[in-house]
């Protein structure tokens, strides 16, 4: 019997495996695959034959992974990563002959500014190589080691042996206002201005606080804070209206400012702690030649706004 298994669990039936857990959805993992529905309802049928377990299970309207599925996904990710490794390989160093996803986990701050900047590089470069973003939720190292990322930027404590790293640069947080509201205008933020005027905090925790209200208790003083929103993307775009302040990387705002958003920068009148952006990688794939030449576009996507006076 394990034999008959070993031969109709193929390739194919994987990335079917892959696409249901990413997406959920027998509909969505279709489109994702190129197949029908139907056809992708059948794999799936034998998926759970071949498994012996129902891998998505029926929950309301939708669907949701077993916990041998959820168990079994970051496994598959790293055989399907693999495959398509060999298959690359004898194509030689031209990354235009790549076929091939890599998977970035990014940090809240740099979704709107690398992901763009990288894309493009990539689609330019290596049009059969597809990027996945993949949202940072926590900074656990597993997902390099097991293969399910390929890359980790993020601002993090010191990494775990088996992880290389390097810093890609040191940010800071601004204060982000609409350009022509009358903050916008003035030559300097003051600290009254930055307690009398709302505040919009960034937090994907949902968090009101930060180092900044640190910061002001620590001299007697505080600010307001209006509303809390999950992104600093989304945060920026509520200081265009007059004379709310959201406090941002300096990156990001520095990217929003060049593709034209219409925001003026203010350093922030309180000292506030920087953060050092890395770049991680598991040394499994340190000497890969795929790998360092995403690592390289990454550097490269970025340097132009680190150049940026005060980035």
């Amino acid at each position: 019997m394990g034999v008959v298994v070993a031969e109709e669990l193929d390739l194919n039936l994987l990335r079917v495996f892959d696409a249901l857990l990413d997406t959920g959805s027998v509909k969505e993992a279709a489109v994702r695959l190129h197949l029908s529905a139907p056809a992708t309802s059948r794999a799936l049928g034998r998926l759970r034959r071949v498994l012996n377990d129902p891998i998505l299970v029926r929950a309301g309207r939708g669907l949701v992974p077993t916990p041998f599925a959820l168990r079994s996904a970051a496994t598959v990710k790293a055989l399907l990563d693999t495959a398509d490794r060999l298959r690359s390989e004898p194509a030689g160093s031209d990354p235009r002959s790549w076929r091939r996803t890599f998977s970035i986990r990014l940090n809240d701050g740099l979704v709107p500014v690398l992901a763009p900047r990288l894309t493009r590089r990539i689609a330019d470069e290596a049009p059969g190589v597809r990027l996945r973003f993949v949202r940072q939720d926590n900074k656990d190292p597993d997902p390099l080691r097991d293969g399910s990322i390929d890359l980790d930027v993020l601002v993090g404590g010191p990494p775990p042996p088996d992880v290389h790293t390097t810093t890609l640069f040191t940010d800071h947080f601004v204060a982000a206002v609409a350009a022509d509201s009358e903050l916008g205008r003035t030559p300097r933020l003051t600290l009254d201005d930055l307690c009398r005027l709302p505040h919009v905090s960034a937090s994907r925790r949902g968090l009101a606080r930060g180092p900044l209200d640190d910061a002001l208790e620590r001299i007697g003083r505080a600010r307001n804070v209006v509303a809390v929103v999950p992104t600093y993307a989304v945060g920026a775009l509520m200081a265009l209206e007059q004379d709310v302040i959201c406090l941002v990387p300096r990156i990001t705002a520095a990217h929003l400012v060049e593709r034209g958003v219409p925001l003026r920068l203010h350093e922030v009148p309180v000292d506030l702690p920087t953060a050092d952006i890395e770049l991680r990688w598991h040394r499994r794939v340190n000497d890969d030649p795929s790998s360092r030449w995403l690592r390289d576009h990454i550097r490269d996507a970025i340097r132009p706004l680190t150049a940026i006076p005060g980035a």
